[in-house]
């Protein structure tokens, strides 16, 4: 009975093959857009993520100053190296914790120069951001200790000074000093809010102070905490101890923040998901769209069938088979659009993926969802028209012109 009705529908359909296309459309486009922004959802979240995993493992980033606004904070003293070394001596479970003062100058090597980021710092820097060496080696500790004019660049002051010629041991200007390459960093591409992880030249913290800011200000400090220590627990214990040395009541407003980076990337995560399920839920209208078509079209290929319909039932067809044989049909016209409509989306996935730079990231439960979906659709909007065309009177159906 089942094959006999399957056979029907797909006889039926290839008898209006322009209306049959024309009916499923509502459902391929439901099921293709609800699918692509879901792809499209998950690889932008996975990308970001990536770019947030980029900045250190377990990274906490302590700045002074409250964030007022994207981007902003409020107005505080800087830290000094004690509040560094304090950090490192009285908080628990931290693996490294690396002090930065940074400044905006142009590296000049020949007739190019390029505009960067020169940052201050020690070998502690490399550990806590996951940083690896191309090429050459972190600063020594007489080097540290006199503030040599010594530096890592990135991998994108490379390109820009040299190009594909070898940098090590040769000197760049930076401002009004010069100082030597003595390695080159891994690149690791953009990261996160678009900046260039590798537009940097790293110096010994010495360096900075006596060549460049001319004061001995830490501007940032980064601490990763070990492994399988609770990032919450250093966080707390960090601001408990900067609330002390900068002598903070309890009453009063922290003048300095420590940002939890595993805190952003969840904070982000859970954002982008309800974003994705929002856009997907907007993209099934489209599948109820497509539904009340086909409920539409039935309802019209009943009609004009009725003549056909009144002869089965006068030859000896029961309403359960007539009903079954318009509700496969339904079915069949519906799972087709799911099935073309999976087809549309692989391919737009690709493109926007490729298109918005994202990782194509193809979500297989929502997928064989949309289309357990689209079938269903078929099995609600077309029960009624089936169901009209079973109760038919077949001396009735017989007399329809």
């Amino acid at each position: 009975m089942w094959w006999n009705a399957l056979l029907l529908a797909l006889r039926a359909i290839r008898r209006n093959v322009m209306r049959s296309v024309l009916t499923v459309l509502g459902i391929v486009i439901g099921v293709a857009a609800v699918i692509a922004m879901v792809n499209l959802g998950g690889g932008a979240t996975a990308k970001v993520s990536n770019q947030i995993t980029s900045l250190g493992t377990n990274l906490l980033i302590v700045r002074p100053g409250q964030r007022v606004g994207p981007g902003e904070s409020s107005v505080a003293p800087p830290f000094k190296y004690k509040d560094l070394e304090a950090i490192r001596r009285d908080v628990y479970g931290i693996a490294a914790a690396a002090p930065s003062a940074s400044s905006s100058m142009k590296a000049i090597f020949g007739n190019l120069n390029h505009a960067t980021t020169v940052l201050g710092t020690d070998n502690a820097f490399f550990s806590v951001r996951n940083w690896t060496f191309e090429e050459g080696r972190d600063f020594s500790d007489a080097e540290l200790a006199s503030g040599k004019a010594v530096c890592v660049i990135g991998s994108t002051v490379r390109t820009e000074l040299f190009g594909a010629q070898d940098p090590m041991g040769v000197d760049i200007r930076l401002g009004k000093f010069s100082c030597t390459v003595i390695g080159l960093l891994q690149s690791k591409g953009q990261g996160a809010m678009g900046i260039d992880q590798d537009d940097l030249v790293v110096i010994p913290l010495r360096t900075f102070w006596r060549r460049v800011a001319g004061n001995q200000d830490v501007s940032m400090i980064q601490v990763s905490a070990r492994d399988g220590v609770s990032t919450a627990k250093v966080k707390a214990d960090i601001d408990r101890l900067l609330q002390e040395r900068r002598h903070i009541g309890a009453n009063e407003d922290d003048d300095f923040q420590v940002r939890d980076m595993k805190e952003v990337a969840d904070a982000f995560n859970s954002t982008m998901g309800v974003l994705t399920a929002l856009l997907g839920a907007v993209a099934a209208v489209s599948l109820l769209v497509g539904g009340i078509g086909i409920m539409n079209i039935m309802l019209v290929s009943v009609t004009e069938r009725t003549r056909e319909i009144g002869i089965r039932l006068a030859i000896g067809a029961m309403a359960r088979e007539v009903l079954l044989q318009f509700l496969v049909e339904s079915v069949v016209l519906s799972s087709l659009g799911g099935v073309f409509g999976i087809l549309l989306a692989l391919l737009a996935s690709w493109g926007l993926a490729r298109g918005l730079n994202v990782p194509l990231i193809i979500n297989v439960p929502m997928i064989v969802v949309a289309f357990l979906f689209s079938a269903l659709v078929g099995v609600v909007f077309g029960y009624f028209p089936a169901r009209r065309a079973a109760k038919l009177d077949p001396i009735e159906a017989l007399r329809h012109e």
